[in-house]
């Protein structure tokens, strides 16, 4: 339990470690070895977290949801992670993600639905490598005329929707700002170009979008809120990935101690030699530092000052010092640690596409100094 930390999100952790004990560690256990969780898994694992309360902890008042603060949210993903479960990503309800503030037809069509479970949506952020220029839209009358490539949509195969971003220009070819816009699915010129997994497991695809029509109607909030709004989503999602990166230390330093405290063929345990002991105290070290920035940074967020910097590091460090942890675990554990299969070798998989996701850590960086130097925006 991470100390000072107000009383109610104190109770909310336990009531989190118990719900882990009562619910999820059983079902765990009856888990096939494939990857893919069971439907009546999945729905008894939602039903449970509804009772529970959790579901409703990342949906607004409006949906008949509890939502909670930022800190508390970080203290439940990092729990959930310290589980090391696949179970735990059905814990929460779908959240309004980039759609939050969505009004009218995009409210009844979109937003409502997804909230009710009966529509899923992508985000489609990622340009591709060798684009010439980012995805565009022209801007006729009332309708966008949308050209380009997203190349990794999360998702993107089952979405029924893509939220994507993309830059605006009028007929003459002045520039008119970015610009969040709706698109189904199914709407003539969204081509699925191709879908692909990637090695933590994660599902993604690339679509391409050729003279696809949309009413302006369909963008989500102003012309030229496109980027701001892109990013605060991807903020949002940049410090759950922090808590995840800290709860998988959890892990591993629990794991881990119990193999240096058991017997070793070399006749004494492990954790008796003082070069594993080095080892290990650094990846204490490491892990005790990174949950002290994030925590930090969630009361920051709360506090309504602007956290992108602070957000930014913590997710940069996070993410990294997660790496750096499970690796000397899989060192210290040896080579049993990456036979497929093994619970050390599926987080060193896992773990690796922290440092990518909702931006690559240093291209975080290159922003975080561009936002000191250029904006005075950050804290230390």
């Amino acid at each position: 339990m991470v100390e000072q930390l107000p009383n109610e999100v104190q109770r909310l952790v336990h009531l989190a470690e118990q719900f882990l004990q009562d619910e999820i560690y059983p079902r765990e256990a009856q888990l096939p070895a494939s990857e893919d969780v069971p439907e009546s898994i999945r729905q008894a694992v939602i039903a449970a977290s509804r009772e529970a309360g959790f579901f409703c902890k990342t949906q607004p008042v409006e949906y008949g949801g509890n939502p909670a603060s930022t800190l508390e949210l970080t203290a439940l993903r990092e729990t959930w992670a310290k589980a090391n479960s696949k179970l735990t990503a059905y814990l929460f309800g779908p959240g309004p993600g980039v759609l939050h503030q969505a009004r009218g037809a995009l409210k009844k069509y979109y937003l409502d639905p997804v909230m009710k479970g009966e529509k899923r949506g992508a985000f489609g952020f990622t340009e591709p490598d060798h684009a010439l220029r980012p995805t565009w839209a022209l801007l006729q009358d009332d309708q966008l005329l949308i050209n380009g490539q997203k190349s990794y949509i999360t998702g993107g195969a089952t979405a029924d929707f893509l939220s994507i971003l993309v830059n605006v220009e009028h007929p003459n070819g002045e520039k008119a700002g970015t610009a969040m816009v709706v698109v189904d699915r199914q709407a003539e010129g969204v081509v699925l170009e191709k879908s692909f997994r990637s090695m933590e497991g994660g599902g993604h695809s690339s679509f391409l979008f050729k003279d696809v029509s949309v009413s302006r109607d369909q963008m989500i909030g102003a012309l030229g809120e496109g980027m701001p709004r892109a990013l605060a989503n991807i903020g949002n999602v940049r410090l759950m990935v922090a808590a995840q990166a800290t709860g998988m230390c959890l892990w591993v330093l629990s794991f881990v101690e119990q193999h240096l405290r058991a017997p070793h063929r070399s006749g004494t345990p492990l954790g008796n030699k003082e070069g594993v002991r080095l080892r290990y105290a650094d990846m204490r070290i490491k892990t005790f530092v990174a949950r002290s920035a994030l925590y930090r940074a969630a009361r920051i967020v709360d506090s309504d000052q602007n956290s992108v910097n602070e957000v930014i590091a913590t997710k940069v460090f996070c993410t990294e010092t997660a790496g750096e942890v499970i690796d000397m675990a899989v060192q210290l554990v040896g080579g049993q640690a990456l036979v497929e299969g093994h619970p050390l070798e599926s987080l060193y998989r896992r773990v690796r596409s922290l440092r990518l996701i909702e931006g690559a850590n240093d291209l975080l960086r290159i922003n975080l100094v561009k936002g000191r130097l250029e904006l005075d925006k950050g804290t230390v």
